[in-house]
């Protein structure tokens, strides 16, 4: 009888150590996926997102960081500080031929006007440029967008003067006489614009050329790709909300970012939810993306920026589109 009663004891002590022990308490939480972005409107969905729970909800915990100076944020990339980036069409094209193990995974932005030419007073038209300095982020689309404006006035970047200038350094650049006109755009717009400048070219005029991208590390797409997938979810979750309560979006962006609300503004933009995601991945679709990668490709390779770019077969994954919960109850 005491045998067994010992026997019994121990076959429940096992039990519940073998309970304790399951797979399921052994699981280990994945880490927050990390992802950088930039300042632009088209890249603050995520903030919504992170601030309403989102993330949170799909099961998933997101460390974002803005930034303004994009070449370090491209750098920090390549040194492996974060498993996700958002960019530029262009500059992710530039940067996939260092890191041709990385994929795009959505497009959260066209730009329809956001991004603009600010210049001095006296230029009034382009062909006013010709032989002035013109700021632009050499390098990437950047550089793109500005040649395109020139070319729509018959004239080529050897007829100007072109300086290597980040957006948010435009006012200033501007006001100090450094350079005569520059790229940028909010809120660095309204900054150059108080000081004096005035608009002389927005992307309005080159639909579809400047498109925002998420995009991981190929790491990150093998090893965590359900946290890639409800990334996407929550991201498209937080576009959702905040253009169903624009006040209270643009209140919740101003507080993260420390910026004035009056300058958080969907002009001129045009942030892409799941339908218009996929749109861009269809082939017969105007603004298909390998069309208007291509483009830029061509360009950079042209340029001399780069030697050679990865297949852009492998550059973009649409897999991870996935439809958003619905916010109705």
């Amino acid at each position: 009888m005491k045998r067994s009663f010992f026997n019994s004891i121990f076959i429940i002590i096992c039990w519940l150590l073998f309970a304790c022990h399951s797979p399921e308490s052994l699981k280990v939480k994945s880490p927050p996926l990390k992802v950088s972005l930039i300042s632009f409107v088209g890249h603050r969905p995520g903030i919504i997102a992170q601030e309403k729970g989102f993330f949170k909800a799909q099961g998933i915990d997101v460390e974002l960081s803005y930034v303004d100076y994009l070449q370090l944020q491209q750098a920090d990339f390549s040194a492996g500080k974060y498993d996700g980036i958002g960019l530029t069409l262009g500059d992710f094209m530039i940067l996939s031929a260092t890191n041709p193990d990385m994929q795009a995974v959505m497009v959260v932005d066209e730009s329809t006007g956001a991004d603009v030419v600010v210049a001095q007073s006296d230029i009034k038209t382009i062909p006013n440029l010709k032989g002035k300095k013109l700021g632009a982020n050499l390098g990437g689309f950047s550089e793109v967008f500005v040649s395109e404006m020139l070319k729509i006035s018959k004239l080529t970047s050897d007829d100007v003067r072109l300086v290597k200038v980040d957006g948010l350094e435009v006012p200033q650049r501007l006001q100090n006489n450094a350079i005569q006109a520059g790229h940028t755009w909010e809120p660095h717009l309204s900054e150059s614009l108080q000081l004096g400048a005035h608009i002389l070219f927005t992307s309005k005029q080159t639909p579809g050329l400047i498109l925002d991208l998420v995009a991981f590390r190929g790491e990150a797409i093998r090893d965590r790709p359900e946290d890639i997938r409800a990334f996407v979810r929550g991201w498209l979750q937080g576009l959702s909300y905040w253009e169903a309560n624009i006040p209270e979006g643009n209140a919740i962006v101003s507080k993260a970012l420390n910026i004035p609300s009056n300058t958080i503004s969907f002009e001129g933009i045009d942030l892409t939810d799941f339908a218009e995601n996929q749109k861009f991945f269809l082939s017969d679709s105007p603004n298909y993306i390998y069309k208007t990668a291509k483009k830029y490709a061509d360009f950079f390779i042209r340029a001399g920026n780069v030697t050679r770019l990865p297949n852009l077969e492998t550059l973009f994954n649409s897999s991870f589109l996935t439809p958003p919960p619905s916010l109705k109850p």
